[in-house]
């Protein structure tokens, strides 16, 4: 028998993307009573569950009210509704989190 046939397979594991979450503003147009949406927010109101290192809004859906709303990134469809309902679409930098002595961005 060939020698690559002996040998065991392993598999290869990319990076981990946990932490990335994807919001639609239809899942935002929910929060009737909610002016400024926020991702400690969306986790207190269980619209997203787990870790949260990075944020993006979608265009999916449709708002009726004017928002403000705080993210790491927004698709040009997102951006462009919740500006022309009169809210603000904000940037955030991603938090560094603390894992033992190192700093990991």
């Amino acid at each position: 028998m060939p020698l690559l046939r002996r040998l065991p397979k392993r598999g290869f594991r990319g990076q981990s993307k946990k932490g990335h979450q994807i919001v639609n503003l239809e899942m935002i147009a929910g929060l009737k009573k909610e002016a400024n949406i926020t991702p400690e927010l969306l986790k207190e109101k269980g619209i997203i569950k787990g870790r949260v290192d990075f944020l993006k809004i979608l265009g999916t859906g449709e708002l009726k009210v004017p928002v403000n709303v705080k993210a790491h990134a927004f698709s040009k469809s997102a951006a462009e509704k919740i500006k022309a309902m009169g809210g603000k679409c904000e940037i955030i930098n991603k938090v560094a989190r603390l894992q033992g002595d190192k700093v990991i961005r």
